[in-house]
Formats: structure tokens, sequence, C-alpha cells
């Protein structure tokens, strides 16, 4: 197994990437204000920490990605372009779901994106299926599954739980606890607020992950993923992290003080690592100031792109409705 290595690349790259996503998300809150994204609108801010750690941990090329409708910036991780995002929450044709995806549905086979996923708990089978076709195809491919903490309580997360480690699934399950379902708390929704020990029923490797530190982050996904390519199985991790905006655009956020937020932007992981960066003299203020400038310049230029973009036309409506082929089935 290769060990993963934390140099100042690795920090500068964290530190760009995160600084990209959070600024996109900023962009699109505001542009949703403006009645140019319609439909609903989950922001990723604050939970950067989880993806930036999860992308070190995989080989994009070949390992697989699915999570709920907070789903924006994770295909921009795994490669797709910034633009083509934004264009999908514009409802555009050249949006990575053609326009008839929006918010909640980005999706990218090129890039092994699989959503984007609006209904609560439902992209866990489908995780699980995604990795038993690469297991079934011979193939070394990881699926990584994310979930929030209230797609836990569903019915089907058990199932697949039982069929994953019945069969040595090779899937990382991932439960990115931000402390609230919509406007519940974990404590409100289940006697035990130990997401990570539902693992325990099914003899399911587990357990609990600092998810405000990237560090944390890629080194308990780079075990997981080990584990299940050498064909150990499944593992189920709770990431605890923590989002600075309501669960959507609609949220007034009542059931939170501001005291509670303003006490986890103190450790907000862009910052932390910035501050890093500093400490160790990895970058000048010059070098600081043009990634900034960098992230301000791709997300205008996706809002560009995405303004300019036509929307889909009226036979578009008929068009991938069925599937045509099923490549991933051996003759």
């Amino acid at each position: 197994m290769v060990k993963l290595k934390f140099t100042k690349e690795t920090y500068l790259k964290w530190y760009a990437d995160m600084l990209l996503w959070r600024k996109f998300e900023d962009k699109t809150s505001a542009l949703y204000i403006q009645q140019k994204i319609r439909g609903f609108l989950h922001l990723y801010n604050g939970q950067e920490a989880v993806l930036a750690g999860s992308i070190l941990a995989i080989d994009p090329s070949k390992d697989k990605m699915i999570t709920a409708y907070r789903d924006h910036v994770q295909p921009i991780a795994m490669g797709v372009s910034p633009n083509n995002i934004m264009a999908e929450l514009y409802g555009k044709a050249t949006g990575c779901s053609g326009g008839k995806g929006g918010s909640m549905h980005m999706f990218s086979k090129e890039y092994n994106f699989f959503g984007g996923h609006g209904i609560v708990g439902g992209q866990v089978p489908l995780g699980a299926g995604i990795a038993f076709a690469d297991k079934y195809n011979d193939s070394d491919a990881v699926t990584l599954c994310y979930m929030g903490d209230g797609a836990v309580r569903q019915g089907a997360i058990h199932e697949t739980f039982n069929m994953a480690m019945l069969w040595k699934i090779p899937v990382v399950f991932i439960c990115e606890n931000n402390g609230y379902a919509m406007g519940t708390s974990v404590e409100r929704t289940a006697n035990h607020s130990d997401i990570w020990k539902l693992g325990l029923a099914y003899e399911m490797p587990c357990g609990p992950v600092d998810g405000m530190d990237p560090v944390a982050v890629a080194e308990a996904i780079k075990e997981a993923v080990d584990r299940a390519r050498t064909g150990d199985g499944p593992t189920f991790l709770e990431i605890k992290t923590y989002r600075f905006k309501g669960h959507s655009m609609s949220d007034a956020q009542k059931y939170r003080t501001k005291d509670e937020v303003a006490e986890y932007q103190k450790i907000d992981p862009i910052t932390k690592v910035l501050e890093l960066i500093k400490k160790n003299k990895w970058a000048s203020e010059e070098d600081i100031t043009a990634i900034q400038a960098n992230v301000k310049a791709t997300v205008q230029e996706a809002v560009d792109f995405a303004e300019e973009s036509p929307f889909p036309s009226n036979d578009s409506l008929y068009k991938n409705v069925y599937a045509e082929e099923y490549p991933f089935i051996k003759d």
C-alpha cells in the first residue's frame, strides 16, 4: 500500500481547491437570490475538508463517487469543469446533465461522478450497485458513497450494509455528519449519537473521523479504499463536519444559534490550511493573492459560460429517457 504524503504541494492544492469550492458556492447563493438559479440549492460551505481529503485518497481516473443533493463541488473535484456545473445550475444545455438535472442531479460518466440524488438515502444502494459492477467486471475500482446524518435512518441503508458485507463489495460508505438532518439535530433522531457504530451490527470496519481536518479524512479514507481494493469489502466512516449555511436556501436556521456557527467557523478548514501554509512559509503573500485571483476568475468564467449558453431544445425532452445500451454487462 502506498502511504499518503502531505507535502507543500498538497496543502497549496487543498487551499486552491477548497477556496474554489467555497467561492463557487457563494456565487451560486448570490445567483439564486437573483433568480438566475431556480429550484433548490444546497450549499457545501464548511464541509470542504471532507472532499479535499477524499480526493487525495482515491484514483479519480477509475474510482467512482456518488452522493446526495449537496453535490455541486464534488464533480468539480473529480474533474468536471466549473463551467459545466454552473451551466447545469442555470438549466442550460451545456450543463453536465444537459440542463435537465439542475442543482440536485449532477452527473458525469466521463469523470466517474454518478450523482447527485434528491431522494434521501436513495444513493446508498445505488453506490453499492456501482461498486458491485466493478467487482463483477474484475475491476479494482472503489466507490465512495456519501450520505448525510439524516439518511442513515433509512431502511435501505441497512439492507445495503448487509449485502455489501455479505458480498465483500468494494465500497466506502461515508456519513457526512454535519449535525442536522434539515433542521433536526442528530440527538433528536435516535437514542444514540455515534452514527459510526451502525457498522458494528454488520461487523463492518467503522469509525469516526474529524471532518474539519483534510489529513484525518485522507488517512481514514485511504485505509478504507485500500481494504476495498484488495477484496476485503466495505467500510463505514462517520465524518464529523459542519455546514456554515442552512440546509438549503430556504432554511431560516432557527434550530441553531449564531454562536454555534461562529464556534465552528473558528476551525474553518480553509482558514486552517492557509494558516499552516503561512506558518511554514510555503507561499508568499503574492502567491496567495495569485491563487485567490485565479479562483475569482474561474468562478466568473463559469458564470459567463452559463449566461451565454443556450437552453435545451424542445426535442431534447425525449432524449436520455431510456438506456439504449448496457456497456457494463459482459457478453
